[in-house]
């Protein structure tokens, strides 16, 4: 597809679980190299909206098209063109990062050198750690290796949830920094959160949702500047009013499971 055609198109998607509406009619797309942010509440319909575009859930309506490819019709070339880091991502244990890299590079159809696998390794800091079995490596190790394994094929799009979560502010602007670098290598990210900072710092554009339903989209700044002055915000607010002052305004402030 040409570069001015999003990567990623989203249309009237419906999620339903039995009678409970997950998703109700949301619509987005993301633009090539773009950071994409999805924010929302515990059960504002994230998950679901995931897990349709991974191609793990059915809609009950709308479409997912992925660099031109409808996710219902060609789930393989979808598949192809996805990588998906999860915030939780298991893998066996007692294999080493180095069998585990060249395991999953093949399953991609891919077939790298050692040299290759050292380089993409050291991309994210863990060339030194090849021979270690993936059980031994400390939490941000494992979450930057589950990154590594998310993109080992180049994927177009890359779908990341909650990737910061438990990092420590280090480990947290090193992936941060990565981001920008798969941005810079021609990809487009689609990330849930909840840390506005986060969303604030990377990404270029982001959709808040809430009950299923799309509640505003736009760059960050330009959302903060769009309802500055709305009382729902003005409420939270302590002094100049921030991306999660506008978060809760539209939100609400109860607590969610």
């Amino acid at each position: 597809m040409g570069p001015e055609t999003p990567i990623l198109e989203v249309e009237g998607l419906t999620v339903r679980y039995g009678r409970r509406t997950a998703v109700d009619g949301l619509g987005f797309s993301i633009e090539r190299e773009e950071i994409f942010g999805l924010l929302g509440p515990n059960g504002a319909g994230k998950t679901s909206t995931l897990s349709v575009i991974e191609g793990l859930q059915r809609p009950a309506a709308g479409t997912v098209v992925i660099d031109g490819d409808d996710a219902r019709n060609a789930p393989l070339a979808v598949k192809s063109k996805l990588g998906v880091q999860l915030q939780a991502t298991s893998f066996q244990d007692e294999l080493t990062i180095e069998q585990l890299a060249r395991l999953y590079a093949g399953l991609y159809g891919l077939r790298l050198t050692r040299d290759e696998i050292d380089a993409r390794l050291s991309e994210v800091g863990l060339a030194e750690e090849r021979a270690k079995p993936f059980k031994r490596l400390s939490g941000g190790q494992q979450q930057r290796f589950s990154l590594f394994v998310a993109v080992v094929h180049r994927p177009l799009l890359l779908l990341l949830d909650e990737p910061t979560a438990g990092l420590d502010p280090q480990s947290r602007r090193q992936l941060w920094r990565r981001l920008e670098g798969l941005r810079g290598d021609g990809g487009s990210i689609l990330l849930t959160t909840h840390s506005m900072e986060e969303a604030q710092a990377v990404c270029d554009r982001i959709a808040i949702i809430d009950h299923g339903i799309l509640l505003v989209i736009g760059a960050p700044a330009e959302i903060v500047a769009r309802y500055r002055d709305d009382p729902r915000v003005l409420k939270y607010a302590h002094g100049e009013p921030t991306l999660e002052d506008v978060f809760i305004g539209l939100t609400g402030s109860d607590i969610r499971e």
